[in-house]
């Protein structure tokens, strides 16, 4: 927002704009992890005064949601120019490369919030709602998900696609979330 500066109101010269914004509030919302068939595993929200409260059967309802929506992104690619075979040297054994994959949908921004996904090699997506000027996501997100590798995938009384209920993680994921949020 510009705010015009004056030391006379008759000066036109006087008139000199000012960018102002209000302070940034940077603020992790919530987490949600779907495993690889779009069930709901996980949520946990951090922030009350951030999103609007919803039912747990909306988080389910949300999760398919967003993995079905993830699948038809994921095949809706550019199409691209079949690149010329390389020629190889007679005898040279040669593996074909493999293609990277489709990401499918990795950021969804409005007004009010933004909502950033995370991929894993197996398919387990870990959906984080921050704000809109919340930094550094990407690096969030990662860091999530090696507090998830260490203490839900290591524990051995978790099994796997099942909703995560380890204390562990709870407390770490935390106080991850709160060193965020206090910044």
């Amino acid at each position: 927002m510009y705010v015009p500066i004056t030391s006379s109101p008759l000066s036109p010269s006087s008139w000199s704009p000012r960018l102002t914004e209000p302070p940034a509030s940077r603020t992790v919302f919530a987490l949600i992890i779907i495993n690889k068939a779009g069930g709901l595993i996980y949520n946990k929200t951090f922030h009350d005064a951030g999103l609007q409260k919803i039912s747990t059967n909306d988080y389910l309802v949300l999760a398919g949601t967003f993995h079905g929506v993830h699948a038809i992104t994921a095949r809706l690619n550019p199409v691209k120019q079949a690149p010329l075979p390389p020629t190889h040297p007679p005898g040279a054994n040669m593996l074909p490369s493999r293609p990277e994959p489709s990401s499918g949908l990795e950021v969804l921004e409005t007004e009010n919030f933004r909502m950033q996904c995370f991929t894993t090699l197996t398919g387990t997506k870990f959906l984080l709602f921050t704000d809109t000027t919340q930094t550094n996501v990407d690096v969030t997100l990662r860091r999530i998900y090696d507090l998830y590798s260490d203490y839900v995938m290591k524990n051995p009384f978790y099994s796997l696609e099942m909703p995560v209920r380890c204390d562990f993680f709870d407390r770490k994921l935390l106080s991850y979330i709160r060193e965020i949020n206090n910044r």
